[in-house]
C-alpha cells in the first residue's frame, strides 16, 4: 500500500498484480477489490452543490470517485459510510448514506427522507448494488449514520442505519438479520423502553462490538441530544439485537465517571476496540460538550472528555470505567476544543492491543492513548498529534499499514492514523511503527485534498 501515500494520482494496478478476473476475495475487512491490500473511502457530502461524492483510494494506488445515479443538489451522498461483508462473498462492501435525499419534491430548509446506497466489493472493485430506504419515509434523515457488524453470529455482516430525525425521536433499522426482514428499533420499542423526545437524535451515532465475547456483535446507539433529565446531556444504548435486550447508559449511570450536565452530548462519537487484548471489545464514548474550564457558558463548545467502558463475559462493565480529558494528558483543555468529537481504534504499534485516537478539532489535534494487556489504555507516552487545517481532527480513522494482508498472517498488522480537516478538504496520514511497549507515529503527511467537506467521514 505504499502507493496510497500518493493516491491523489490515478495510477495503474501495482506491478505484478494478478488480473482482476483471476483474483478471489480473501475475507479481509477493508479490501474492496480482492488484491490483499486495505482500501480507504473518503466522503465529501457537500461536493457538487451538496449532491455529494465518495472517493475510494485503492491500496494499488488507483483512485475512483463514486456518485449517486440521478444525483441532485442537496442530497449529501456520503453523509455516512460503513464497511462490511454484507453478501457473504468475502469481499468488503461499502454502504453510503444519502441522508438528505427527498423521495418527492425537495422541501426548502427541511430534513431529507434519506436513502442508503450499497456498493458491492468484487475483484473489479466496487460496483453499485442495492438501494435501501424506509417504506414510509418522512423527514427521517435515514442514512445519517451507519455501522456494520455480525449481529446474529452467522458470519455475515448486518447493516444498521440511523435515522436520527425520525418522528419518534430517532430510529435505527437493521438489515440482513438471519431469518427476518428489515427490523426497525426506536426508544419506544417495547424491550428498549425509554422515554422519547422528538429532539433526542437517537441513532445520530452508531457502533458495533462483541463486548461479551460470545461471537455476536452488539449494536451501540448514541443519542447525543437526549434530554434524560437535563437538556442535551446525551445517552447511549447498548443493544443485543438478536436477544432483544437493551442497556441504557448516561453519565448518571453508577460507575460511569463524570456528571451529566446540559449540552454535554454524551454519545456524539463512538468507537469500539480491544484496548487490553482480552479478546472482548471495549467501548469509547465521546462527550465533546463536557465543560471543564471555568465560566463555561450554556451551549458553548465544550472542552470535552471521553468515557471508556471495558468488555467482559457479562458485557460492558461500569465498575472500572475511565474518563479521559486533557487535564491528565498532553495538551491543555479549552472550552472550544471538543475533545472526543471523533474517535477511532487501531493497533498503531503492532503489539496486539488497540490504541484509541481522539479527535480534538478545536485544538487542530488528535490525542492517541496506548493500549496494553495490563490495564488497557494508559496515559504513559500519550501523543498529541498536531496538523494543518482549522478543524484537523474533526474525523479520524485507523487503516492497516502498507504490507499486504498475506504478509501479516503471522503477526498483527500495524495501523496508520488517517485524519481529516474537512473544512479545508485535507486528508493527512501518519504511519504507525512496530514498537514494543510504546506508540510512535511517523511524520504526518498530506494524503489527498478535495472539496465539499472532503473527509467528513471515512470508510
Amino acid at each position: 500500500m505504499n502507493a496510497l501515500l500518493a493516491a491523489c494520482l490515478i495510477v495503474p494496478l501495482a506491478s505484478g498484480a494478478a488480473p482482476a478476473a483471476a483474483r478471489a476475495c480473501g475475507g479481509h475487512p477493508l479490501d474492496f477489490d480482492a488484491d490483499d491490500r486495505p482500501d480507504l473511502a473518503v466522503a465529501a457530502p457537500y461536493d457538487a452543490e451538496r449532491a455529494g461524492s465518495v472517493t475510494v483510494m485503492y491500496g494499488s494506488g488507483e483512485k475512483v470517485k463514486l456518485t449517486q445515479e440521478g444525483a441532485e443538489p442537496g442530497d449529501s451522498f456520503g453523509s455516512a459510510l460503513a464497511v462490511g461483508d454484507f453478501n457473504g462473498d468475502r469481499c468488503a462492501d461499502l454502504a453510503v448514506g444519502v441522508s438528505e435525499e427527498f423521495a418527492g419534491e425537495r422541501v426548502p430548509g427541511g430534513d431529507g427522507n434519506g436513502v442508503v446506497q450499497i456498493f458491492d466489493g468484487s475483484p473489479e472493485g466496487l460496483v453499485a448494488g442495492k438501494e435501501l430506504k424506509l417504506g414510509k419515509p418522512s423527514s427521517d434523515r435515514f442514512g445519517a449514520s451507519l455501522a456494520a457488524g455480525d449481529l446474529d453470529g452467522d458470519g455475515r455482516d448486518e447493516l444498521a442505519v440511523g435515522a436520527p430525525s425520525h418522528r419518534s425521536g430517532g430510529a435505527v433499522t437493521v438489515y440482513w438479520m438471519k431469518g427476518r426482514g428489515p427490523y426497525q428499533i426506536t426508544q419506544r420499542t417495547p424491550w428498549v423502553r425509554q422515554g422519547a423526545n422528538v429532539t433526542d437524535q437517537w441513532g445520530a451515532s452508531l457502533a458495533t462490538g462483541d463486548f461479551d465475547g460470545d461471537g455476536r456483535d452488539e449494536l451501540v446507539v448514541g443519542a447525543p441530544a437526549d434530554s434524560v433529565t437535563k437538556d442535551g446531556q446525551g445517552s447511549v444504548t447498548v443493544i443485543d439485537v438478536r436477544g432483544r435486550k437493551a442497556r441504557f447508559l448516561t453519565q448518571s449511570t453508577p460507575g460511569i465517571k463524570g456528571g451529566a450536565e446540559k449540552w454535554d452530548n454524551f454519545g456524539a462519537a463512538l468507537a469500539s476496540g480491544d484496548f487490553n487484548g482480552d479478546g472482548k471489545a471495549d467501548l469509547a464514548i465521546g462527550v465533546p460538550g463536557e465543560g471543564l474550564s471555568a465560566n463555561q457558558r450554556a451551549m458553548d463548545y465544550g472542552d470535552g472528555t471521553v468515557d471508556v467502558l471495558y468488555g467482559s463475559r457479562a458485557g460492558l462493565r461500569t465498575d472500572r470505567t475511565e474518563a479521559w480529558s486533557q487535564n491528565t494528558l498532553d495538551g491543555r483543555p479549552r472550552y472550544y476544543d471538543r475533545f472526543g468529537a471523533s474517535l477511532a481504534a487501531g493497533d498503531f504499534n503492532g503489539d496486539g492491543n488497540d490504541e484509541l485516537a481522539i479527535g480534538v478539532p478545536g485544538e487542530k489535534a488528535v490525542q492517541v492513548l496506548a493500549g496494553r494487556s495490563s490495564g488497557g489504555l494508559t496515559r504513559a507516552g500519550n501523543l498529541l498529534v498536531k496538523g494543518k487545517g482549522q478543524d484537523f481532527g474533526a474525523s479520524v480513522a485507523a487503516l492497516p499499514g502498507w504490507e499486504r494482508y498475506r504478509a501479516l498472517a503471522k503477526r498483527p498488522p500495524v495501523y496508520g492514523l488517517v485524519v481529516a480537516a474537512p473544512d479545508q478538504g485535507l486528508i493527512l496520514f501518519a504511519p504507525g511503527k512496530r514498537e514494543s511497549g510504546r506508540v510512535k507515529l511517523g511524520k504526518v503527511r498530506q494524503l489527498d485534498k478535495g472539496t465539499g467537506l472532503y473527509g467528513y467521514t471515512f470508510g
